[in-house]
């Protein structure tokens, strides 16, 4: 297999509006979610998988590297900076299964870049608010990027599987809502 040129920078919802949509393999949502008895043996649709894979993984070291400025900053509390190491913890952990799965579809990931190619704007970033708000932002685009990927499966079990990630995510979401003094209950619906 040759080298992949490492995927631009996206956003989130830049990935959803795409014309290709987060449309992961059963294969794939299968082993991202922990579920490997899920996954059946790759199948024809596996190189588009490992492009969306490779996709997400550089949003997941986009998550990474946000967190750690926020952490760095010295702006945080230490309520704040416990909930921000482990909201961070929780993306190296989904980083790590990003790129085995990709690894084990054939495919070679992407290597994390320097935090500062991740598009945070540290100019930006002058209090433990801004910090809250761009993590927000993110952990929002992480649930939307989930919801498109659940109508497409047609195995119950595999669209279960996808949901429990979607719930970390809207778990996230709902904490920094909170913290910002918002309702962590935004809407009945993800959009």
């Amino acid at each position: 297999m040759t080298d992949r040129i490492i995927p631009p920078m996206v956003t989130r919802r830049g990935l959803l509006t795409s014309t290709k949509k987060l449309t992961l393999s059963a294969f794939a949502v299968a082993l991202l979610a922990g579920h490997p008895t899920l996954a059946a043996e790759p199948s024809a649709g596996t190189s588009d998988d490992v492009e969306l894979l490779d996709t997400a993984l550089v949003l997941e070291h986009q998550a990474i590297a946000a967190y750690q400025i926020g952490i760095q900053s010295g702006l945080l509390e230490k309520a704040v900076l416990d909930i921000a190491l482990q909201f961070q913890g929780d993306h190296k952990k989904h980083a790590e299964l990003v790129a085995a799965t990709i690894v084990k579809l054939g495919g070679k990931p992407v290597k994390m870049r320097k935090i500062t190619e991740y598009g945070v704007p540290v100019d930006k970033i002058k209090t433990q608010t801004d910090i809250i708000k761009f993590a927000a932002e993110l952990e929002h685009g992480a649930a939307l990027a989930y919801v498109s990927t659940i109508p497409v499966f047609t195995n119950r079990d595999i669209a279960k599987a996808a949901a429990t990630i979607l719930g970390t995510e809207t778990i996230h979401w709902a904490v920094l809502r909170k913290a910002l003094g918002l309702n962590p209950d935004a809407a009945p619906f993800i959009a």
